[in-house]
């Protein structure tokens, strides 16, 4: 489908940094570290923002690009059921069900550019260049147009690190975080010097960095610590150059943004939520060992998904399901009355268990989950079948996302309840 250019009156800049949270940046800014990033804040607003609930990528990130929440748009997590079924299926930028902001501007003739987008795999036709971010398996099809493939593989672009060997080797960690940067560097140099109006790069090394490193970041006695620092003051000097070229091409301040999809703290405890709800009865297995969902008994009630989603064992959505809707308020009050009393060596672990009816709305509201469960700060809610203890820890990870501290800065000031669902109006109004 061809579209017509047309001469709009502004170009927008967005610079995504994945999983940074508000305090860290500020902390960052204040101590020097991120000193190009510290003056902009102070010639602008610096908001603490809240992100998807669930507080993840693909949740977040598909909330931005549409505008809408998981009710609308139709991405409740990494993972979701197929219809009627207990299998596990991956969602991916075909179920998107709502429009995203640039193929909106396309239509007024707007051309983007977006680099490392994630949750837009495979990359599909869109007026202008998309480079898909995690998780995308195949640059071949993570790119459009489809043509641009080998540039991106001389100039050695990867779409991401290597989790699975980065996990407790911190020298493989840095090398690969630093050569992902750089393959983003020079695809913001190829693809600046194009004609567009919407251009946007996301970092999510930062991501990577928090969930393997936290600790780093947090302990300046911490034999990583100069490491972390020295990430972020990279990511301070690419801010810094992509903030005065923009200011050189298109003048105006108000329209270059910076945001996170969520926010970041240290893992005390991970929740292991099925485990908790087999404790209490809500949760069946018809063998000792299952191999998954299809394993539960008609008996089940509920049961959770990564990574604090929980589901009421309906009879016309599961096979097995028994429970009607009748029956529905009393077993998510029941659940939610005894999720918020639960406590970890004396510490409140849940902070709230939310009915996605009160947050979610739209037409696709019934398939996501029944109830989403709030942590306190520092309990990691997880979806295992596997584990048969409440807490433990997963050896090598040290992060964790948080819901109401990401960030979004911008000249003006948007107000105090901001929500990541919120920017693509305050983008598209600049057009």
């Amino acid at each position: 489908m061809a579209t017509i250019k047309k001469k709009l009156k502004n170009r927008v800049c967005v610079i995504g940094l994945d999983g940074v949270p508000f305090g860290l940046l500020q902390h960052l800014a204040r101590t020097g570290v991120m000193s190009s990033l510290g003056r902009i804040i102070d010639s602008g607003h610096l908001h603490q923002m809240k992100a998807s609930l669930p507080e993840i990528s693909s949740v977040s990130w598909t909330s931005f690009m549409t505008g809408t929440n998981p009710g609308t748009h139709g991405i409740f997590g990494f993972t979701d059921f197929k219809p009627k079924s207990y299998e596990i299926r991956f969602p991916n930028y075909t179920d998107v069900k709502a429009p995203v902001f640039w193929d909106v501007l396309a239509e007024k003739g707007g051309r983007s550019v977006v680099i490392n987008q994630p949750s837009t795999y495979p990359a599909h036709r869109m007026n202008g260049v998309l480079i898909s971010g995690f998780v995308a398996v195949d640059l071949a099809k993570a790119v459009w147009p489809p043509e641009l493939k080998d540039d991106l593989e001389q100039m050695g672009y990867q779409i991401d690190i290597d989790t699975i060997k980065s996990r407790g080797n911190p020298g493989f960690l840095w090398q690969d975080l630093i050569k992902t940067f750089m393959g983003r560097q020079k695809a913001l140099n190829m693809f600046w010097e194009e004609e567009w109006d919407y251009f946007q790069l996301v970092i999510t090394g930062t991501d990577r960095l928090h969930h393997f490193f936290w600790n780093a970041g947090q302990d300046p006695a911490h034999p990583q610590h100069q490491n972390f620092l020295e990430y972020y003051r990279q990511i301070d000097r690419l801010i810094s150059k992509i903030y005065s070229t923009f200011r050189k091409t298109a003048a105006d301040e108000e329209n270059i943004f910076f945001l996170s999809d969520h926010g970041f703290t240290g893992i005390q405890q991970e929740v292991y939520l099925n485990a908790w709800l087999e404790k209490e009865k809500f949760l069946k297995f018809g063998k000792p060992q299952p191999n998954g969902f299809e394993d539960v008994s008609a008996k089940t009630k509920a049961f959770a998904l990564d990574p604090n989603r929980i589901y009421l064992h309906y009879a016309r959505r599961f096979p097995n399901g028994t429970i009607h809707a009748d029956e529905a308020k009393a077993i998510k009050e029941d659940i939610t009355r005894k999720l918020e009393k639960l406590e970890f060596e004396g510490k409140k672990v849940v902070r709230k268990v939310i009915n996605t009816k009160e947050i979610y709305s739209g037409p696709y509201t019934t398939q996501g989950p029944d109830l989403i469960v709030l942590s306190e700060p520092g309990f990691d809610m997880k979806g295992s079948i596997k584990r048969k203890e409440i807490f433990g820890r997963t050896p090598g990870l040290q992060g964790m996302h948080t819901w109401d501290d990401a960030f979004f800065l911008a000249k003006n000031d948007f107000g105090p309840d901001l929500q990541i669902s919120d920017i693509a109006k305050i983008i598209m109004d600049r057009f």
